[in-house]
């Protein structure tokens, strides 16, 4: 009798109970608590960004396969699990409709907030991947003059559409981060980013929070027009004077959308069905949640106030911010618990 296959999954992971009970065993545990003992017997690991995986973790295991349910990666060792047979998938682009949402949601409001005029402004984003694209299609509708840096896609495609980080810094209103955490992004936004930034700028960061400098950003954070923080440092135990300073503070989750989490669910499920031959979930798509359909926004010929009220109703973000400002020590409780909220187009 052939031998069962055997997959742990990080309990977090919406939408994913009694998929693969047909097919394998699994293991559903919280995904900080899931140690290399679980693993021994194991062939695929399906997880989220709380779990380290590394040779720590990994070495030793009969695991062929993680699939991370999130676009980031640096959650995991992946030259180590390349150099040791182990095939690493992520969910590209599934929180881009969120974060988009998260953005513009958190700028309009605060900029009303606090009297900052949008009009004719330059808006700046830092990494120009999957979620950066979408918040350009954004910005770009809403009438902003938009700059780019990405020196890999302007690398790979040429120069032309893209602009250096210098450029990008002094010229922008708002300067938004998407890059991914790796060893050239960690820390970049230190001393001598924010020195080039414009008086007034607003800055935002919904990436990692590694890409940033805490004390650099407490700092600059005079010069700044507004602060909205998604991504922080040492999380959960992120730096409680930042929390005040910034306009907007929210526990990292800026891409939790109904059809982010259904999207990343899916291609991780998805990736484990071609990896074992589960033909039957080769196009698996947790079609028992609500109706998959965003909510079109209209924003043409909207004022500020009325982009932000518009904003507001569809993601009222500082109800997020005040209930992680009440209770900020449950950090991962407020997003294990998250109502996932549906995502906007235009």
């Amino acid at each position: 009798m052939s031998r069962k296959l055997k997959i742990v999954i990080d309990d977090k992971i919406p939408f994913i109970n009694g998929v693969f009970d047909d097919y394998a065993q699994t293991v559903f545990k919280p995904g900080k608590d899931i140690c290399h003992e679980d693993l021994v017997d194991a062939d695929a690991l399906v997880v989220r960004t709380r779990t380290h995986c590394d040779s720590a973790l990994l070495e030793g295991t009969r695991v062929t396969l993680i699939a991370t349910a999130t676009i980031g990666m640096d959650h995991i060792d992946v030259e180590w699990c390349e150099a040791h047979g182990i095939e690493v998938v992520n969910a590209k682009g599934c929180n881009a409709g969120g974060v988009m949402q998260y953005v513009f949601s958190a700028l309009f409001g605060v900029c009303s907030h606090n009297s900052i005029s949008l009009d004719n402004k330059t808006f700046g984003i830092i990494g120009v991947g999957n979620v950066g694209s979408k918040i350009e299609m954004m910005a770009r509708y809403l009438g902003f003059r938009v700059l780019l840096c990405d020196p890999p896609r302007a690398q790979a495609e040429g120069p032309e559409a893209f602009v250096d980080l210098d450029t990008l810094l002094r010229e922008s209103d708002v300067v938004s981060m998407h890059v991914p955490l790796n060893s050239e992004t960690r820390g970049m936004a230190d001393d001598s980013f924010f020195l080039k930034m414009k008086s007034g700028a607003v800055f935002i960061n919904a990436a990692r929070g590694e890409i940033v400098v805490d004390e650099a950003l407490k700092n600059a954070r005079p010069k700044l027009g507004a602060l909205i923080i998604d991504t922080w440092n040492n999380e959960p135990d992120i730096d409680r004077e930042l929390l005040e300073m910034a306009d907007v503070a929210t526990p990292h989750i800026a891409g939790y959308s109904y059809q982010g989490k259904m999207k990343g669910t899916a291609m991780a499920v998805q990736a484990v069905a071609r990896r074992f031959g589960i033909y039957q979930l080769y196009n698996f798509y947790p079609v028992e949640m609500p109706e998959d359909v965003p909510q079109r926004l209209d924003l043409a010929d909207k004022t500020q106030g009325q982009r932000a009220a518009v904003f507001q109703y569809n993601y009222p973000v500082f109800t997020d911010d005040f209930m992680f400002r009440m209770d900020p020590d449950n950090f991962e409780k407020f997003r294990e618990n998250y109502s996932y909220r549906r995502e906007i187009y235009i």
